[in-house]
């Protein structure tokens, strides 16, 4: 692999912004000729020249002007990873790359995201989708900042992340019209034998939905499962089924799907989880999400 000499290029950056070899002396507080060797070493390693002489100055040529405009950015990256990590505010958008549980809900996973886009902080977000082990995968190799997920991580898992709890929300069933007409009454008993579309077998929601569904004797018929929140709810939207949703986001769960809720399925709460590498959160993307989702969501 060849390398770049970063001093070089950092000589030859001042010459070329400073406009000339005295003043580039003056600034770094070298000598000429000191200068002038450090970027012959760098036309060396480049196989070309970067300065042409014309008269008594010194200018740019067409292998120079590109390399001026890489150290440029080079040397602004620098420069916000030092502000960055001494807390100090960056020139470019703070980057944040989060992976969202598929069985998360859609409203869900926006509504705590969406709040760090007020932060005075530009933010780039990146989201990824996927199921709960193949994020926690990519938490481990630090491919991303967090994960939002509605189970926190096993503590025989092998993987030292930690936990941060979002919060909870009461859960209630939902329908298209015709069937929240059909089975609202009576509710939760008339869920008996009711169309009812779950979530996958391994997720969270899925093992309470079951458990209090045989703790109280009641036995929908399942007429579909699946590891998609979205999907499951257009599916809702097609009145192909009943299905359960957090409390916390119902309108918009109601407005987007076009659905009524039949009721709450009393003692049922879902819980969501943030988690990271870090014990403590420093990100402050991530705290403001943490805070958000606390204080006003849940």
């Amino acid at each position: 692999m060849e390398w770049l000499n970063y001093h070089h290029l950092l000589y030859f950056y001042t010459v070329a912004k400073e406009g000339g070899l005295a003043p580039a002396a003056a600034k770094l507080s070298l000598s000429q000729p000191a200068i002038s060797a450090q970027i012959r070493s760098l036309e060396g390693s480049l196989g070309e020249k970067v300065f042409v002489r014309e008269g008594r100055r010194l200018a740019l040529t067409d292998v120079g002007r590109t390399v001026y405009r890489y150290a440029e950015e080079i040397f602004a990256l620098g420069r916000d990873l030092v502000d960055s990590v001494r807390g100090r505010p960056t020139g470019r958008p703070v980057e944040l790359v989060v992976g969202v549980a598929d069985v998360v809900p859609k409203a869900v996973a926006y509504r705590l995201l969406e709040p760090v886009f007020a932060m005075p902080e530009k933010i780039h977000l990146v989201c990824r989708e996927d199921r709960p082990e193949r994020l926690l995968a990519e938490l481990a190799l630090h491919q991303l900042d967090l994960v939002i997920s509605d189970a926190p991580v096993s503590p025989w898992a092998k993987l030292r992340a930690f936990n941060h709890p979002l919060g909870a929300s009461d859960t209630a069933v939902f329908g298209a019209p015709s069937l929240a007409r059909k089975f609202a009454r009576g509710f939760p008993r008339s869920l008996e034998g009711a169309p009812f579309l779950m979530p996958a077998a391994h997720t969270a929601l899925r093992r309470s939905l079951d458990d209090w569904f045989e703790a109280r004797g009641i036995r929908p018929e399942i007429v579909g499962e699946f590891e998609d929140s979205a999907l499951l709810k257009s599916f809702g939207l097609a009145g192909k089924g009943l299905f359960a949703a957090p409390v916390a986001v119902s309108a918009e769960v109601s407005r987007q799907y076009r659905v009524q809720a039949l009721g709450k399925l009393a003692g049922l709460r879902e819980e969501f989880f943030a988690i990271s590498v870090q014990k403590r959160l420093q990100n402050p993307a991530l705290l403001e999400l943490t805070r958000v989702a606390r204080r006003k969501l849940f």
